[in-house]
């Protein structure tokens, strides 16, 4: 295995990211497939004054994710793994050919609508960086309380963390990591506390949901961002995909796993890089790179590279 194909989640999102996509017939082909399928013009999603809305950001996330991959395969890109980091981790199902596309959608919007009728306002997200798991972790059992909850949510490299709750606090936490000695604490563009227990609700409402849903075993080497783990089952696939709002994201442990696993190109898809940056210090005889930033042909011949490597 050489190629992985990394999917971001929310947070990433800028206006105009689905306009910004390649002018490809894949790419088309998958904005008017969302289109049909949502009942409204895909491409209004990514407007400054849609992204306010949970719901928009987190269907032009999946739109974006599978336009890019579906482009990237229709030129001959050859990737042998997805991972998708929250709600990222749709499109890499729908990559992997578990998850239908449009059943992606129906599903993608009932996510961000419970998410967004869950925790109207008051919560959301921070970043916490240059401070280590432990300490971080005694700091907020400082603060945890019914009446102040906050989680730890992302691990995404051995000092860039994520916690999630009530903005009071998720300050009280930031304030007393800064003075413990964190370089920073950045509130993230996320309106709602995402990967934790506060989401346990809306994670069993998207278990039923899963019911009715088709899955098929991955085309693709699937790695799971919540298990830190290769999963092959369709079922197990589908559960995790349902309860991944409500559970850490432990995305550095899938990078190490992925690695381990023989991957040496990381691509990015739209809209942003901040997976490839974490990617790139983990691949130190490989390399990672976002299609946001990077010529279609590019990754293409990169992907090519590598599979004629592996197969050498």
């Amino acid at each position: 295995m050489s190629t992985l194909f990394t999917f971001p989640g929310q947070g990433a999102q800028r206006p105009g990211m689905l306009h910004a996509l390649p002018a490809h017939p894949a790419v088309r082909a998958a904005l008017d497939e969302a289109s049909d399928a949502l009942g409204r013009d895909a491409l209004a999603l990514d407007s400054a004054a849609e992204l306010v809305s949970t719901v928009a950001v987190q269907l032009g996330l999946l739109i974006a994710g599978v336009a890019m991959a579906r482009c990237l395969l229709a030129e001959g890109a050859k990737p042998d793994a997805v991972a998708g980091l929250s709600i990222g981790a749709y499109p890499a199902a729908v990559c992997a050919g578990v998850l239908d596309y449009a059943d992606a959608l129906r599903l993608v919007a009932l996510r961000g609508q419970l998410m967004e009728q869950a925790y109207p306002d008051g919560y959301g997200m921070t970043a916490i960086l240059g401070m280590e798991l432990g300490p971080l972790e005694r700091v907020i059992a400082q603060v945890h309380g019914p009446a102040s909850p906050v989680y730890l949510a992302n691990l995404n490299a051995p000092a860039q963390f994520v916690i999630a709750g009530a903005a009071p606090a998720m300050a009280r936490v930031a304030a007393l990591a800064l003075d413990s000695g964190a370089h920073a604490a950045k509130p993230i563009a996320i309106s709602v506390p995402s990967h934790c227990a506060l989401l346990d609700g809306a994670a069993d409402t998207l278990v039923h949901a899963f019911a009715d849903v088709r899955l098929d075993r991955p085309r693709l080497r699937y790695f799971s961002a919540s298990a830190a783990r290769e999963l092959r089952d369709p079922a197990r696939i589908g559960a995790d995909l349902a309860r991944n709002l409500a559970v850490p994201v432990r995305w550095h442990e899938t990078m190490l796993l992925a690695r381990e696993c023989g991957v040496r190109l990381a691509v990015e898809m739209p809209p942003g890089n901040v997976l490839t940056r974490l990617a790139a210090p983990l691949l130190s005889d490989g390399i990672a790179v976002a299609c946001a930033d990077t010529r279609i042909d590019s990754v293409v011949a990169l992907t090519a590279r590598e599979a004629l490597r592996a197969s050498s």
